[in-house]
Order: C-alpha cells, then structure tokens, then sequence
C-alpha cells in the first residue's frame, strides 16, 4: 500500500503541469423525486423560495454544551445559547472508487426556529460547527427564532474526519519559509514532504476532499433534514460549495447567503495575484485605521518592513512554530482576515518589534497545532484546496512570478506566489463538468471592498455567474461582511427572514 501510495505522488510529480479533463462519466442534475433535471427548461425569474420546516429529530440531536465550549475556547460567545450536536453518515466516494466507503460529517445545532440554516465555512478556517456559533451569538435575533442554524464540519475538517496528515516540523517549514529568499529548493522539497505523507495517510480517500463532494453532503443533510429545499449561508471558499450545490441541484436551492466568494473565472495564480492586491490594499486600509485610533505604530506598512528585517536578523523562538519573516506575514494576514481585531494587531506587532512574539503567536497556532480537539487548518486548506484547482506550476515559474509579485506588491506579493508551489506534488483533479445555471431563486451575494481571502472583484464575478443574484458592496476591509456590516447584515436578514430581496448593486458603507 506504502508503495502504490508513493507511486502516485510520482504519477502526480510529472504530470502537475497537464491536468486534462476527466473520462468519468458527468454526475446527472437531480431534482424533484431524484430525477434528473434539463437545465434548459428553468428559464425566467423565480420567486424567493417559501420556509418550509424540517424533521428535528432525523439526525439523534444531543446536549454538547461544554464540548462546544471547549473547543470555542477562551473567546466563547457569550450568553445563554443551548448546542446540540450530531453526526451523519456520508458516501465517501473518492474519484478512482466511485460511490464506495463512508465518513461521518460532525453536525452542531442552536436556535430555536422550524427552518433549518446551514452554515459552510472555508476549509482552511475555522471547523463550520464553531463558525456557526460565533455567527449565532453575533446574528440579529429573529434569524434564530425563524431558523435553527446547522454548522457543519465539512469533510477533512474539524471532526469531520479531519485531517492532520502533515507532519509538524513539515508544517513549520511551509509556514516559516521567507518569500523573499531567492532559493526555494527548501520550500519545494517541504511542499513535495507535505504531499507525500498526505498520500500515505489518506491513501484512496485522498481525492475525495473537495468541494464537489462537500456539494454532494449538503443534499445528503438537506434530505436527512426532510425539506424540499437547502438554506444556507457559504462564508469565503465555502460559498463554492454552496455555487457548486446550485449547479448540481438546481430546483433544490432555498434562500441562500454567499459572504465572499472565490472568483470561478480565474485559475489558481489569478487566484493568487488578486489576494496579493487585496492584501496590499487592506494593509493601507489598516493603517489609515490605525492612524485614525491613534494606535501605537507610527507607520503600519514600515513597521512591517522593519519586523521582517528584524527577524532575517534573528528569529523569535515558538513552541510550535518559530516567529521568522514567512511566519509573521502569515500571522499579519489572518489577523488582516479579522476586522474585529485590528487593534490586537497592532499591539502584537508592537510587541514583535521588541522580540515579544506573543501576541503574533496566536493567529499561528491554529494553523498549525491542534487545539482545542480541533486539527490544524493547514493540512485541511492544502489537501482541499489543491483538490479543488487543476492549476500546476512548475517551480521554475513559481521563481519567476515571486520576483516578479515581489516588485509589484511589496510585502505580500512573494508570500502568495511561493503558495502555488504547495500543490504542484498533489495529483491534479479529474474535472466534473455540470451545466451553468439558467435560471435560480434570488441569492444574496455579500462582498467586501479588501478581503484577504475572497477579493471582492471574484466575488462579483461570482454574482454575475447567477441568475438573479443581489450583490451588496460593503466598503470595508477584512473578510466577510456578514455581522461587521449593519448594512449588509440588515439586508441578509430581510432577505432569509422576510423573503425581502434587497436591489442589486447595493453599497454599504465602510
């Protein structure tokens, strides 16, 4: 088994550059009494999708209070919410074994409502149980008396048989490589580690983790729920499985919520090259926070500069990972991500200036240790993320462009371009094609002008992409509007509660 495992990671090496499109035979549409659906007959606009209830008891719901508790750790929200947790069954289905083996998806339940609202999360974030619960305790009330929210762990994350398959001096390497260093032999050799000890942990189930088969669990939960049709809100790359759900089960969509999107017409260094703009541009929209707070860096962008010449001097020793210039972009990134944290991050980076690591630290640790009962993130956003992109660069490229980023976005141009290195050892995807969608009920398109993560010009693209979407502009900075925006919050919830669909092209306010 060691061996065919490795020989794969070979057969994936030399063909990185040329993923073709897949013989399997394309998954049909399914629609009403799982019959297949001619696309070409949806046609005009369609109403908002009326509220019907679902089955409480399908799924053998249970108290999990104190495990929700210590897994949300010291930053639980507060208040007197009630979790109920569960767990379901799902058709694994890797692509060389169609239709074989199972896994249980983890299920976390609150509110109080006879609708059920699903909450999928990116899969380099945080689990979807506990993501549903921040978004619970932050959400205006009457969404939690009109809906009980479902958080769901996708599959490879959380406890949805998570993965925790790179090693961790491998997962320290990937994070701390510096993208400025002209050699990246290191950070290759770290990238092929990464990918080889995946392969021999996940063995056949290695390709299973994606985005299109996540789409396939949302339908085996909207069943085990027993309504006609899925609610859900997809926050950043979990809005893909939310558009790749659309597509597959058209007359199954309900009322639905995208916060941030990645964009669906570009490949992975497009991908890429937008989040280094975005990153440059929510860095300024830091700083001009911070200069409005009165924070204590006299200039946010140098005081960067400064930390990561700094730390090529002399790195700051961690329990997990050790603060070097590749770490602390990364840390600046995730708390760039979290608006709601900006003035932690500017203290934290106060105190990396006097060789105080302890307040980067912290955004570190969650990728790359396992807290709480909760796996590390990376292993999750890699495997996943390589399985949903057929783009391979070879490393020569990959120089290239990091010289190139690196001139035309100072600080974190490098950073992102060094990342299309991690997939090139993975075996490439087989394509699944499925019609554009020709017609869908009204979904709710949230972008924010500097996202990190999902760059408002994708999220747009991903608008345009659907039918009789309304896309709402939020002038701010971090990723995701949804309960940072009253604006955008307040059309979300006249939207899920009252079916009152808000006039696309929408700006809120930063």
């Amino acid at each position: 088994m060691r061996r065919a495992a490795l020989a794969l990671l070979a057969v994936s090496v030399l063909t990185a550059c040329s993923a073709g499109y897949s013989s399997r035979p394309v998954i049909a549409v399914k629609g009403e009494g799982n019959q297949p659906v001619d696309q070409s007959t949806l046609a005009g606009p369609q109403p908002v999708p009326p509220l019907g209830e679902y089955k409480q008891d399908s799924l053998g719901w249970s108290s999990c209070n104190e495990q929700m508790k210590d897994r949300l750790g010291a930053d639980a929200p507060k208040g007197d919410q009630t979790y109920e947790c569960s767990r379901m069954t799902v058709v694994l289905d890797p692509p060389g074994r169609p239709g074989r083996g199972t896994l249980g998806i983890a299920l976390m339940r609150v509110g109080t409502g006879k609708s059920a609202l699903v909450v999928v999360n990116d899969p380099g974030g945080e689990p979807g149980t506990l993501k549903a619960a921040r978004l619970a305790a932050s959400l205006p009330k009457d969404i939690l008396s009109t809906y009980t929210i479902i958080g769901m762990d996708r599959r490879g994350t959380g406890r949805s048989d998570g993965m925790s398959c790179v090693p961790p001096a491998t997962r320290a390497q990937l994070v701390e490589y510096d993208p400025a260093e002209p050699e990246q032999s290191n950070l290759v050799v770290a990238a092929g580690e990464a990918a080889q000890e995946c392969v021999l942990d996940l063995e056949g189930r290695l390709t299973a983790f994606d985005s299109w088969r996540a789409a396939s669990d949302l339908e085996r939960l909207r069943d085990y729920l027993g309504t006609d049709r899925l609610n859900a809100v997809g926050l950043g790359e979990g809005s893909r499985v939310l558009t790749t759900y659309a597509q597959r089960f058209p007359t199954r969509i309900g009322r639905m919520v995208l916060d941030g999107a990645p964009d669906p017409t570009l490949d992975e260094v497009g991908v890429l090259e937008s989040r280094a703009v975005a990153a440059e541009a929510t860095l300024d929209a830091f700083a001009t926070d911070c200069k409005t707070r009165g924070c204590a860096l006299a200039n946010p962008r140098e005081d960067v500069q400064a930390l990561l010449t700094q730390l090529r001097n002399g790195r700051v020793r961690g329990e997990y990972v050790d603060l070097t210039p590749g770490s602390a972009l990364n840390a600046i990134l995730s708390g760039l991500a979290d608006r709601s944290r900006w003035p932690q991050l500017a203290d934290a980076i106060v105190k990396a200036r006097t060789g105080d690591g302890s307040g980067l630290f912290p955004l570190l640790d969650p990728l790359v240790n396992d807290l709480d009962e909760n796996p590390p993130r990376l292993d999750a956003g890699l495997v996943i993320g390589c399985n949903d992109t057929s783009t391979r660069i070879p490393p020569d490229r990959v120089k290239a462009l990091a010289a190139d980023w690196q001139g035309k976005y100072k600080l974190f141009g490098a950073l992102f371009a060094r990342q299309l290195l991690q997939c090139n050892p993975f075996p490439p995807p087989k394509a699944e094609k499925v019609d554009a969608l020709k017609s869908a009920p009204p979904i709710v398109v949230l972008s924010t002008a500097n996202d990190v993560s999902t760059p408002a010009p994708g999220t747009e693209h991903t608008a345009q992409r659907l039918p009789g979407s309304a896309l709402i502009g939020w002038q701010g900075s971090g990723h995701g509007a949804l309960t940072l925006s009253g604006c955008a919050t307040t059309a979300a919830r006249d939207y899920l509660v009252d079916a009152k669909v808000p006039s696309n092209g929408t700006v809120c306010p930063p």
